[in-house]
């Protein structure tokens, strides 16, 4: 998988389209990641003790790798990942500009 935890993308389909974030969580087995503030859904809470009371919150869910795009850390644009090796390193490598980085 091409894109990994703390990367910034960018949703190009789906409710939030055009929104960038930043992923928490990937899930490769089922190819999807989790991005901050993107894909929240609501979840009901019941209360836990007597006193207490529900609650509702937003939760972020999984969305499908191949809607997002990795944003360059270096040109900051969406774009492409490919890879290359550099002193018998396995790097990415942005497509737009050909500069490795991570």
């Amino acid at each position: 998988m091409k894109i990994k935890k703390d990367d910034l993308v960018l949703v190009i389909k789906g409710k939030d389209r055009g929104n960038k974030g930043k992923v928490i969580k990937v899930i490769p087995k089922e190819n999807r990641v989790i991005i901050e503030g993107i894909n929240l859904v609501k979840k009901h809470l019941k209360p836990k003790r007597g006193g207490e009371k529900g609650q509702i919150i937003q939760k972020p869910q999984p969305i499908y790798v191949s809607n997002v795009k990795l944003i360059c850390p270096l040109c900051k644009k969406p774009t492409k990942v490919g890879y290359t090796f550099e002193n018998d390193k396995k790097r990415r490598l942005c497509k737009k500009c050909k500069l490795s980085f991570n």
